[in-house]
């Protein structure tokens, strides 16, 4: 029992090991090891933090822990006498050290103080829709860059998927002359064609060997490139699965490019209201308990105060109209910048569309051209085996049949990298 169970483990990690990959594993990687995605999500977690401290400096009262000590001793001199006075009783007129106006004979305080912020509701309201704004361009901006992750990645995918079928077409090839080869050796061995026949297809069947290496190196390359972009360590993985990318459906009107630069003006008129702020009344309630004297305390000092403190701007030399016209400036190239996006995003979906169409007509027509070229190969092979078939025929033939599949590969491939574009720019 305990080594069926061994078997068991043991097959099911060969089978995940050799399970090939597909495009969707590739790309929840990427997003997951984006250091920028990563980066933005903690810089919205930033902005939550944030609005708590401002709500906090704004709203909620202050309470300090208050203590002063200041000795300003003096040497007086009255009625002929030196004598050092550690805290003056102000009642001196000959003295060495500070004026007594000036220090008071020293400063004792020790007390309580709390401020009170009132009048901040509409600063907090500013400051609050600031933070909503930059959060959502937080949230745009790890969209739009999962949205650039997706091209990069599909478009590296579908190069790894152009080697793999280049592979897989090498090796069609290969199967498909080792047939003709084994005829032809017999065939040679009766005299019926040249030794110069079967070389000329053993030199044909090398080359599609060396084109197998070749095809085969750049695929591990290119999977490997794969990795690295999607900041994947697993070099167990060697094989993926085929895909065939579809046109999204136009979003123009909800589109995530378009929600940036709405989002940058909201953005732009926030920072506008938030510096409007320092234009509107400030009032404070402040009060404090403790001691607070001048000469050697004692408990006759202890008492306690409140005021309120006002502040309104009156001039600061036109700031707010200069500020002002900076974010018109500011919105006018956002709206500049956001029309000649449009006019790309259009010409581009156009443009990127008709090559698709193109390709497709021509993909037709070489898939009819390697069915005509695959019978004509199947006659050829049944000549060969009855000794009147050219090997010059046969060698051309399987090697305009190569032609066209690479030509057929390359279309596909093109083909996908035109519908990956268009998908990029319909977002």
């Amino acid at each position: 029992m305990r080594l069926l169970l061994i078997n068991l483990f043991l097959f099911i990690s060969i089978l995940s090991y050799t399970q090939p990959k597909g495009l969707s594993y590739f790309l929840v990687q990427a997003k997951d090891n984006s250091p920028l995605i990563n980066k933005t999500k903690d810089a919205n977690e930033l902005v939550s933090i944030n609005i708590k401290q401002i709500k906090s400096r704004l709203t909620k009262p202050q309470i300090n822990l208050e203590a002063n000590l200041l000795f300003a001793p003096i040497i007086s001199h009255d009625n002929g006498n030196n004598k050092f006075q550690f805290v003056s009783d102000g009642n001196v007129t000959n003295y060495t050290g500070y004026d007594l106006a000036f220090s008071n004979g020293g400063q004792y305080q020790a007390f309580a103080s709390i401020t009170q912020p009132l009048l901040n509701r509409n600063r907090y309201k500013a400051y609050s829709q600031k933070a909503e704004i930059s959060t959502k361009i937080n949230i745009n901006t790890i969209n739009l860059t999962i949205h650039e992750l997706e091209q990069v990645i599909s478009y590296q995918y579908i190069i790894c998927l152009r080697y793999k079928k280049q592979k897989e077409i090498n090796n069609e090839l290969i199967n498909s002359l080792k047939e003709p080869v084994e005829i032809m050796q017999k065939l040679v061995e009766n005299a019926i064609y040249q030794q110069t026949d079967l070389i000329l297809l053993n030199i044909e069947l090398k080359n599609y060997q060396i084109l197998l290496k070749k095809y085969t190196s750049q695929y591990t390359n290119s999977l490997a490139d794969l990795q690295i972009l999607c900041g994947i360590n697993d070099t167990s993985i060697n094989d993926i699965k085929n895909i065939q990318l579809k046109i999204k459906n136009n979003t123009i009107l909800n589109s995530e490019f378009l929600a940036k630069y709405t989002l940058d003006s909201l953005n732009i008129l926030a920072e506008q209201n938030v510096f409007n702020q320092k234009y509107k009344p400030k009032l404070n309630l402040f009060a404090n308990i403790g001691m607070n004297a001048i000469y050697q305390p004692s408990f006759n000092r202890l008492g306690a105060l409140a005021g309120v403190n006002f502040k309104l701007n009156i001039f600061d030399g036109n700031q707010k109209k200069i500020q002002n016209d900076k974010t018109i400036i500011k919105i006018k190239t956002l709206e500049f910048e956001k029309q000649n996006f449009i006019n790309r995003y259009n010409i581009n979906k156009t443009k990127y569309l008709i090559q698709i169409e193109s390709i497709k007509q021509r993909v037709d027509i070489i898939n009819t051209q390697i069915l005509q070229y695959k019978n004509l190969i199947k006659q050829y092979k049944i000549k060969l085996s009855q000794g009147q078939a050219s090997i010059m025929d046969i060698k051309l033939l399987i090697r305009d049949l190569s032609s066209k599949k690479q030509e057929l590969i390359n279309l596909q491939t093109e083909k996908q990298i035109l519908i990956n574009n268009y998908n990029y720019w319909n977002f």
